[in-house]
């Protein structure tokens, strides 16, 4: 029986120990099935940010020069930005009712009993387990669901109104971008979630392509000449593309920093030379900075109950706040009318707020922030990211450039930081529209995925198998007997080992016999682990991921039976 197939939780398809076999990879591609079935294809790639979330899309013929075009949001609010919100508002039946500047509008316009009722959720992204919860409880596959259909039916909206024609989901292949310090499991979720908001339908599943947010970076990156990168003072650099060339990708979001590292090869594709790392420092935490400064100003009830009352004009601050940290410079921030009338009922002078508070000032109207200060709230942050490049730095490469991408990389402060760290070591090397490269190059990255010709496996996989029993290597407890001698059950078998290169689409083969000759099924329990090579599935740190059974009725032949195993890699 060959070509067993079972869709698995971690991100590989399974389908079926005696002998083993390694498809070739390629970086054509033609190599693939799904390469293939995308090159008839426009594509569509939604980059689902924590804090902000946007698509870009591109109607190029695939022989032409991919030119992606981006969706601009925040006309209804007076703003053109290239990402909206990733909030999602919902009413009291969890009927979906808006997404983005418009379900952070309505929201904030209600009040009270309307509130308490409604489903409202932003910065949700890192939320993947269990329930996302933000004052009333949804299911996190609903919320997700219904954030991707919006934006799958806007993006059809805005292409078919701009085109002139009529196009359906299933005209594109659709990139969904992901970070690459996500395990296999949230990325199976968002495939899940995908499937569901009727991005792809049930059989065409290949028609979503799962992008690692650096690596969608990386491609924009390699498209840009000398002047698509900030100077910083270096000079004008170009990006070498040849092969050799080594590259740290440290995507500055707003909720995580996301490194890759890659390798350019002969034929300029890529390979993953560190699994995906990282950590929760991004942009929000500079922001968590900033709102405890102004709770130290205004003191922990007060600022509290405006954080209650009046949360749109809190975000209304923050975006101005969002606009200051790009600047290593002093900060002006206008004061909120309602944050000034409630300083006002507590009987002090504003002035008096601000008495002992390191760095900052009161003048007409707004708050004055020191340049010292706005550094301080960079602190922990930027030592976060250089903790990070330093451990990579640590490791047998030569890297020849950090690349910083990513919205939070528009600050000035951390650009410059990362260079001063850095600087003898590497080029540091920011494009000018940071904040789209993501989305702009993960249109590019859904022309070819096979461009990243191989990644690190992020754990140890395997499949419950038998060996026949050999007391100098087994453990007792694990014998048991059958017709044809003594076995030994519930043994790992190693399908990748952790920090393995995986090719992209490859197929590893293997093939099982069963273990008596009248065995009419066979089942294979799949198997995962942060170690390298147990030796039994129940040892510590192993964990079940998935499991399926085949039929095999016909007995005939009793033990020269055997079934193919194919594993398809999908990281």
């Amino acid at each position: 029986i060959t070509g067993v197939t079972m869709a698995s939780r971690e991100g590989f398809v399974c389908g079926g120990e005696e002998k083993k076999a390694l498809a070739k990879t390629s970086a054509q591609p033609s190599s693939c099935s799904r390469s293939s079935i995308m090159s008839d294809s426009f594509i569509i790639a939604i980059h689902f940010g924590r804090s902000y979330s946007g698509y870009a899309f591109s109607l190029t013929a695939r022989e032409a020069e991919i030119d992606p075009m981006v969706k601009y949001w925040g006309a209804e609010v007076g703003q053109k930005t290239v990402k909206t919100p990733t909030c999602i508002l919902f009413d009291e039946h969890e009927e979906f009712m808006s997404f983005g500047y418009e379900a952070q509008r309505y929201y904030h316009r209600m009040r009270g009993e309307e509130a308490r009722h409604k489903f409202f959720f932003q910065s949700f992204k890192m939320s993947l387990y269990g329930r996302v919860t933000s004052g009333k409880p949804m299911k996190a596959l609903k919320v997700f669901t219904e954030a991707l259909r919006f934006m799958k039916d806007d993006a059809l909206k805005t292409i078919n109104s701009s085109s002139g024609k009529v196009f359906n989901q299933s005209d594109f292949c659709w990139v969904l971008t992901v970070p690459a310090i996500w395990d296999p499991s949230a990325k199976q979720f968002m495939r899940r979630a995908a499937t569901q908001a009727g991005i792809v339908t049930e059989g065409k599943e290949d028609w979503l392509v799962i992008a690692l947010e650096p690596e969608a970076a990386l491609m924009w990156c390699r498209k840009l000449p000398a002047d698509g990168f900030i100077a910083e003072n270096q000079g004008e650099v170009s990006l070498d593309q040849s092969p050799g060339t080594q590259y740290i990708v440290v995507n500055c979001g707003g909720g995580t920093i996301d490194v890759t590292v890659h390798e350019v090869l002969d034929g300029g594709a890529l390979r993953e030379l560190h699994k995906g790392s990282g950590n929760n420092m991004g942009g929000q935490s500079v922001d968590r900075k900033f709102k405890e400064f102004l709770k130290e100003i205004f003191g922990d009830a007060l600022w509290e109950k405006y954080e209650r009352e009046h949360p749109g004009e809190l975000q209304k601050m923050m975006y101005e706040f969002t606009f200051s940290k790009r600047h290593d410079d002093e900060a002006e921030i206008s004061c909120p009318y309602n944050l000034t009338e409630l300083a006002k009922e507590s009987g002090r002078d504003m002035e008096r707020f601000f008495e002992g508070v390191r760095g900052a000032s009161w003048d007409k109207g707004s708050i004055q922030i020191s340049k010292q200060r706005m550094r301080s709230f960079f602190s922990d942050s930027l030592r976060g990211i250089t903790n990070c490049l330093k451990e990579i730095l640590r490791k047998d490469f030569h890297i020849d450039y950090i690349l910083l991408v990513g919205g939070y990389s528009e600050s000035e402060t951390l650009r410059r930081h990362v260079i001063n760290q850095f600087k003898g070591q590497c080029k540091v090397l920011c494009p000018v529209r940071a904040q789209e490269a993501i989305l702009l190059g993960a249109v590019i990255f859904g022309t070819n995925p096979a461009l990243v010709a191989s990644r690190k496996s992020a754990f140890t996989y395997g499949v419950k198998t038998t060996r026949n029993f050999d007391p100098s290597k087994h453990r007792e407890d694990k014998k048991f007997t059958t017709d044809t001698g003594d076995l030994c059950g519930d043994v790992f078998k190693m399908l990748v080992e952790i920090d393995g290169d995986v090719g992209w689409t490859e197929t590893r083969e293997f093939s099982f016999t069963p273990n008596n000759p009248t065995q009419t099924t066979m089942s294979f329990s799949f198997f995962r682990t942060e170690r390298n090579n147990p030796q039994y599935v129940d040892d510590w740190g192993v964990e079940e991921i998935g499991s399926v059974k085949v039929s095999m009725p016909n007995t005939t032949r009793g033990r020269d039976r055997r079934v193919k195993l194919e594993i398809k890699f999908d990281l």
